[in-house]
């Protein structure tokens, strides 16, 4: 008789039915990562112990666990340091992804930036790495690439294949296995570069309150993650987006209201240069400047703090955005 597969017994806790099955511990789904990480699992087994997770949804404490073995074995220099962490993974469909512009408009105030993504997972979506070139930005290879860019531009982009080449395998599965995996709301909350504040979009309501409590549970002290457009962290300027904080570590949620009352119908198709026209002032766009506006005064008020007012932080938002250098790309 064959001897048990190590890593057999975590397809059993998460399937063992209705009645034998439950979540891992943090302790268990770190091993069960690290194991996955350091390809020590079988296809078969992958598959199986991914979509047992997707069906029952991820715990915060098997988030926690799983992001512990990703910085263990794919952790950044320690004196590599961002003021922001920007995670974006889903891609835009029916908008263009103007939170771009905030993170460029965050970078020339001085803030570093630190953004980090996949792309192609989805067809018909437009990802912010696909937008890069535009800007004469490129992609890091390593942390010596990251290092050099947030000091000529405080912003420097990583995608996950680089960052985690495991993990980018496993985001690619998504057109073999027709649904998206854990890891992809795992990537969100790695926050490679242990920055101080960390924002993320979410998609589907329940997986807010989750990754919070599991930034939470990693010790984040100043996280944001907001329920607005795509799935994205960019707020929706004609709609309440739903905020979930984590400041000074603890955690709070609130609607973040709407700047405009009239709603916006969505674009026909989305021209990748339209980011790189307004941000030169070359076109207007009025969906575009508001949802600029809206998510950078959020941005504003997690990385400044205080107790201004959101009036006051949209006005900061508004100056900053005009003021922007429209010659810098």
């Amino acid at each position: 008789m064959s001897q048990e597969h190590p890593f057999a017994p975590y397809v059993r806790i998460l399937g063992k039915g209705k009645q034998g099955s439950r979540s891992l511990n943090r302790e268990e789904a770190r091993d069960a990562m690290g194991m996955i990480l350091d390809d020590q699992v079988e296809p078969e087994q992958l598959g199986a112990f991914m979509m047992l997770l997707r069906v029952k949804e991820e715990e915060p404490q098997e988030l926690a666990g799983f992001a512990e073995a990703v910085r263990e074995r794919y952790s950044a220099p320690q004196d590599l340091t961002a003021d922001l962490d920007w995670s974006c993974y889903s891609g835009k469909k029916r908008r263009h992804p103007w939170f771009l512009l905030v993170a460029l408009c965050l970078a020339e105030n001085g803030y570093r930036i630190f953004m980090h993504g996949a792309r192609g997972h989805t067809p018909s979506r437009l990802y912010s790495e696909d937008m890069l070139s535009m800007f004469g930005l490129t992609t890091c290879d390593d942390w010596r690439q990251v290092a050099e860019q947030l000091q000529q531009r405080n912003f420097a982009y990583m995608s996950i294949d680089q960052l985690c080449a495991p993990l980018g395998e496993i985001i690619q599965l998504r057109s073999i296995m027709g649904l998206r995996s854990p890891v992809h709301t795992l990537c969100r909350i790695l926050n490679p570069l242990d920055s101080e504040c960390s924002i993320a979009g979410v998609f589907h309501p329940p997986y807010g309150p989750m990754r919070q409590k599991a930034a939470q549970i990693l010790g984040m002290q100043r996280n944001l993650i907001i329920k607005g457009d795509g799935g994205e962290a960019e707020a929706k300027p004609d709609g309440e987006s739903t905020l979930q904080w984590i400041i000074a570590g603890e955690a709070s949620e609130e609607e973040w209201p709407r700047i405009v009352e009239r709603r916006f119908l969505n674009e026909k198709a989305l021209d990748p240069a339209a980011l790189i026209k307004l941000w030169r002032g070359e076109s207007d766009h009025p969906y575009g400047e508001k949802a600029i506006v809206s998510t950078l005064a959020l941005a504003l008020k997690l990385l400044r703090g205080g107790d201004d007012s959101d009036t006051q932080r949209l006005h900061q938002a508004e100056q900053m955005w005009q003021q922007r250098n429209r010659s810098a790309y």
